[in-house]
């Protein structure tokens, strides 16, 4: 799909995606749970649709009726290999669920997620005692349980995913387990594994983010429960405001553990109009400055600060470009490639990035089948001299399949 931004002004309300992180997480928890759970407002992206075939596929029963799924909990050992799609959460959370099982579970994927490294899958899970094999550090991820418990020395510096799948799992290994973990990134989508796993009824304890300590055997307890709005994909649209006119966004909850509602100190730092409640943000374009910003414990913030960073008054400064590389595509060469088609100077200078901010062309991008890229550059598209053309913006359905229908309710010709 190729989609065409034309240079606009913004202006209206719209509602924040559902967070396909916590989605996922509801999903597979609720999955392994006793009885039956209800969890509503999962959104429609591919990799929430990806988490349901697999819990299905684990022997989950899951009934989807307008917002509401019900999920009848109970896993075994799946018939036929387990397809996550293009989710690198899903494969590694999956993965570890697998864990817990007496038999062999074979796990692959779809599309960009065969090009990532699946090795830190692998050596974690061996450093839990579990069998497990890959490809050459590749798909697809074969795993043989039991998860025994214990003690288990995790390296957290390349993603928290790991360690989330193995914390979900852990509440049904054969003994207790102790997570002692070093140079643990994304601490926040942790904090979101932790309270979601106590939110279900078990026990996890965390001692300064260097020891989680997971009693079992325990059981997750079915419940009712609400997935909050994507910070992620609320970002694109906050950024839209600062830039190009003036948006209100609701349906985001600001006592949340998601990393990525750090885009209002973003903004805020840059000098965008800001305004926020309890119920809404509302953002309006100001003379912008440069900023600097650490996204190391939030990367996916990337891709809309540096649409700021173009509209910002000189250069601005980004840190956490090692959390890049492993992404949907290598984020940080593709942001630097695409945007650079739209004039803009990005440079890679150790672990920061650097953006001068100026006016940026119209031109012909590409989503490098990365649904941030994607919605990076149709908001940059909106204060281009001359219209955006976005190659394979389908990526979008990843995360926010509604992004550009979004987009255009806000949208007021110029």
């Amino acid at each position: 799909m190729t989609i065409e931004i034309t240079p606009s002004t913004v202006k209206g309300q719209v509602q924040a995606p559902a967070s396909k992180s916590v989605a996922q997480r509801a999903i597979a928890i609720a999955s392994l749970a006793n009885g039956t759970s209800e969890i509503y407002y999962t959104g429609k992206s591919d990799d929430v649709q990806s988490a349901i075939k697999v819990c299905k596929a684990f022997g989950a029963e899951i009934e989807e009726k307008g917002e509401k799924l019900t999920v009848k909990g109970g896993i075994q050992t799946p018939s036929a290999p387990l397809n996550c799609g293009e989710s690198g959460l899903g494969i590694r959370m999956f993965s570890a669920i697998a864990s817990i099982l007496n038999e062999p579970v074979t796990l692959t994927g779809e599309g960009s997620l065969k090009e990532r490294p699946m090795d830190m899958i692998e050596a974690s899970l061996k450093a839990a005692g579990v069998q497990c094999d890959t490809q050459n550090g590749m798909l697809p991820v074969v795993v043989n349980g039991p998860l025994k418990g214990g003690i288990v020395n995790i390296d957290g510096s390349a993603s928290s995913q790991v360690l989330t799948g193995l914390l979900i799992a852990a509440p049904y290994a054969l003994s207790p387990v102790t997570f002692r973990v070093s140079d643990l990134k994304s601490r926040p989508y942790v904090d979101i594994t932790t309270r979601m796993m106590q939110d279900f009824g078990v026990v996890v304890e965390n001692k300064d983010y260097e020891e989680f300590v997971v009693p079992a055997p325990q059981k997750y307890i079915s419940r009712s429960y609400h997935v909050e709005g994507d910070w992620s994909g609320a970002a694109f649209l906050l950024v839209a405001g600062a830039i190009a006119g003036e948006v209100t966004v609701t349906n985001l909850d600001f006592q949340s553990a998601q990393a990525d509602k750090e885009i209002l100190a973003a903004l805020k730092n840059s000098g965008a109009e800001l305004i926020v409640d309890k119920e809404s943000i509302f953002v309006k374009k100001a003379p912008l400055r440069a900023f600097r910003f650490d996204a190391t414990h939030c990367p996916d913030l990337f891709p809309p600060l540096v649409a700021l960073a173009a509209a910002s008054d000189g250069i601005s400064q980004i840190r956490g470009v090692s959390r890049l590389r492993s992404k949907e595509s290598d984020r940080a060469t593709a942001l630097q490639q695409e945007f650079g088609k739209l004039g803009l100077y990005v440079s890679l200078e150790g672990d920061n990035m650097l953006i001068k901010g100026n006016s940026l062309t119209g031109g012909r991008v590409f989503s490098h089948n990365d649904h941030r890229i994607a919605m990076a550059c149709a908001i940059a598209g909106l204060t281009a001299s001359e219209p955006v053309i976005i190659d394979k913006a389908e990526a979008v359905n990843k995360s926010y399949p509604e992004f550009f229908e979004d987009l255009r309710k806000i949208t007021v010709r110029s």
